[in-house]
């Protein structure tokens, strides 16, 4: 079982995700374990506030230190060996070599950051990892923490049935060195307004689709990744 925490202050944003689809299935399997967290529940009453204006003058509010410090206290006294990671735009790029290796943890605590940002104070204190789901802002942590479990969980034994599907798709190692994304896919019908399907798929030759699909991939990781390189 995957356990996970979730800290956030609109916990009801995961109640959907955590009831469908594969994510819902690993729930109702025993496969996942996910707990939310409400941050306002750790502030002070009767408003329950969770932010305040930052020191040193700029827009917006930071999100204060006692209450994310105490929910993370809360959730490490469940989950003592959890990894602590905040989402945020500041940390390390989220890749699929990171999916791998948090799918080995056997618990992590999401911690969903909002407004400009947290205290520094929460991350030197009691965060492990702050990670970034690309070089772009969000209005919060919550949508990049479904998406990292996302990747996560379809790594994790017995949450894909098939789990050969995960082994040679994009930026998996048993595709090239890791850095290729996948070949084109194609289904049914055969045609479709004028375009084919490509011959070697038709072929039943397993060689030669295997040596097209390795060529396709870097082909099509040169032609769409070429201007990240530059």
């Amino acid at each position: 079982m995957w356990n996970v925490e979730l800290l956030t202050i609109f916990p009801e944003i995961f109640e959907s995700f955590l009831k469908t689809s594969l994510v819902g299935k690993a729930v109702e399997r025993g496969l996942l374990k996910a707990r939310l967290t409400d941050i306002r529940d750790f502030s002070a009453p009767p408003h329950n506030k969770v932010d305040d204006y930052p020191y040193g003058g700029g827009a917006g509010l930071v999100m204060m230190p006692a209450p994310l410090v105490r929910a993370i206290e809360d959730a490490k006294s469940r989950l003592p060996s959890a990894k602590v990671v905040l989402l945020s735009p500041a940390g390390k790029r989220f890749s699929q070599a990171k999916a791998a290796e948090l799918a080995k943890l056997e618990s992590v605590i999401f911690v969903c950051g909002r407004y400009e940002g947290v205290d520094q104070r929460v991350v030197d204190l009691v965060v492990d990892e702050e990670i970034s789901v690309g070089d772009f802002v969000v209005m919060g942590g919550e949508v990049p923490a479904m998406l990292i479990m996302e990747s996560c969980l379809r790594l994790r034994p017995d949450v894909i049935q098939n789990s050969e599907s995960t082994e040679h798709e994009s930026f998996s190692p048993g595709l090239g060195d890791g850095s290729l994304v996948e070949a084109p896919q194609f289904t049914r019908p055969e045609e479709y307004r004028g375009l084919k399907v490509p011959e070697v798929l038709l072929s039943g030759n397993h060689k030669m689709v295997r040596e097209w699909r390795l060529a396709e991939s870097v082909r099509r990781t040169e032609s769409l990744r070429k201007t990240e390189r530059s």
